[in-house]
């Protein structure tokens, strides 16, 4: 799948984040993405894998950051060195994403791009893939913005919403909507109403769109960022271009995408129809995901059974349910406990309820906070 319509096709792969809820396996030189969370593969070389029929290794680009570049690298052998791009501090997704846009215009032109988490765990990979095929084909059409977007299980409150409107196209026996709107993340009463509808999807953060459309909603949205990645894209390919991204990166907008472009592109196609800055479009992606945002979401995804205890290694249990185990050096022996998160590594023991996973976040915070850096 290297070219549409005469149009060269690339993945981006966001790979920058820390994972900080998987403490204490995940640090700063290991976050989740080069851990093997779900499987025996890191998250990212299961993301490389899933999408290898669609995009070959010369058609990957990876943007993490300086501290994890070496391990991205050893990571993926196979993907071009220069296309492993690194930012020297984060700036959120726009600036992320801009960058890998300046480096794909050097190269390719006005190439099509496939936006994607490094991080996320998706069970139907088939399905998946005949998705990302319609998405990037109508991300083709110059103008258009089109993001994935997830039928929702249950009413979380954790994650942003999408709403379609009017009736479905079809591409390839997959439907289409045009976006309504973007809604942030909702409070339990509106996250109920959302699922009841019907007419709402998770943002899972899965873009795709030619360079040439991402560069001018940047133009006409975030002008400064626009003009700073002009700017830093004289100097690809150059000498000096590590210096000036050094010096230019950080006078990037920090923001999300969706913040950035995807909401005030969807507001301007409401007010003129004729003279949006894009056309949004939403298509439904039923293909077992999940974003595995903490242990907890680990345990709910290897669990077999309710109830079931997930270890890592040699384990028993005595009346001890609902609990997730992580111990591969030691063997675990759990008695009358309960819905338990317990992680060990060779420095660190994590042990909250599954309820506060959410929460293992505060104590990278602490640590910070405490410049324990050898911990982090």
């Amino acid at each position: 799948m290297a070219t549409l319509k005469n149009v060269t096709q690339c993945a981006v792969l966001l790979a920058g984040g820390r994972g900080t809820r998987f403490w204490p396996r995940s640090r700063t030189r290991t976050p989740k993405q080069l851990l093997d969370i779900a499987s025996s593969k890191s998250m990212l070389r299961e993301t490389v894998d899933r999408l290898a029929p669609l995009f070959a290794p010369n058609r990957l680009w990876v943007v993490t950051n300086d501290e994890q570049t070496e391990a991205v690298r050893r990571e993926l052998p196979r993907v071009p060195q220069r296309q492993i791009l690194s930012e020297p501090l984060g700036r959120n997704t726009a600036a992320a994403i801009g960058l890998a846009a300046i480096h794909l215009a050097q190269k390719h032109g006005d190439a099509l791009m496939a936006v994607l988490p490094a991080d996320h765990h998706i069970a139907d990979g088939a399905r998946y893939r005949k998705i990302v095929r319609a998405a990037m084909e109508l991300a083709g059409r110059p103008g258009n913005l089109v993001v994935l977007g997830i039928p929702p299980s249950h009413p979380e409150t954790g994650f942003g919403y999408i709403e379609r409107a009017g009736a479905a196209s079809w591409l390839a026996g997959v439907p289409a909507y045009r976006v309504r709107q973007f809604t942030e993340k909702p409070d339990a009463a509106h996250a109920r109403k959302y699922v009841a509808s019907g007419q709402y999807y998770w943002n899972a953060g899965m873009f795709f769109w030619r360079v040439s459309t991402f560069l001018e909603c940047l133009r006409k949205f975030l002008p400064k960022t626009w003009h700073a990645l002009g700017e830093l894209q004289q100097s690809i390919g150059k000498h000096g271009y590590a210096r000036a991204l050094k010096r230019i990166y950080p006078r990037l907008e920090s923001i999300s995408v969706d913040y950035a472009i995807m909401e005030p592109a969807t507001r301007a196609r409401d007010k003129s129809r004729e003279h949006s800055a894009g056309r949004v479009f939403v298509l439904p992606a039923k293909i077992g995901w999940s974003d595995i945002g903490s242990w907890a979401a680990v345990y709910e995804l290897l669990s077999r059974r309710a109830g079931g205890n997930v270890t890592a290694g040699k384990s028993f249990a005595l009346d001890a349910a609902g609990n997730f185990l992580w111990s591969p050096k030691k063997f675990v022996a759990a008695i009358g406990v309960r819905d338990l998160v317990v992680v060990e590594t060779d420095d660190a023991l994590l042990i909250c309820p599954r309820g506060r996973a959410q929460d293992v976040g505060k104590v990278v915070k602490w640590l910070e906070e405490n410049r324990r850096r050898d911990l982090l």
